[in-house]
């Protein structure tokens, strides 16, 4: 299962709680093309299918495709210096 860093836990927290209702989170989600690409965005619950990963009072919703591959992945999460989010996956140790 997707685990999450400290900092991406917090980051995930901060972006849920602009506005959203409790079970607000990010929602990861993956167009099963060749390349691994993700859309991240706010949803303020999981879809139907969706796995739900909470870790540290931040909550994500996969859906079936990323949940697969991103299984033994951790995310990690930085704000630059524009206030931008950058994500970024690791395996997991």
């Amino acid at each position: 299962m997707l685990n999450l860093t400290e900092n991406a836990s917090t980051i995930v927290k901060d972006i849920a709680d602009q506005g959203g209702p409790e079970t607000a989170g990010l929602r990861i989600s993956s167009d099963d093309s060749s390349e691994q690409a993700f859309a991240v965005s706010a949803a303020t619950a999981a879809e139907p299918g969706d796995q739900v990963v909470e870790q540290d009072g931040a909550t994500i919703f996969l859906d079936e495709s990323a949940a697969q591959q991103l299984d033994d992945k951790v995310l990690d999460a930085a704000v630059d210096q524009q206030g931008g989010v950058q994500f970024a996956l690791a395996q997991q140790a």
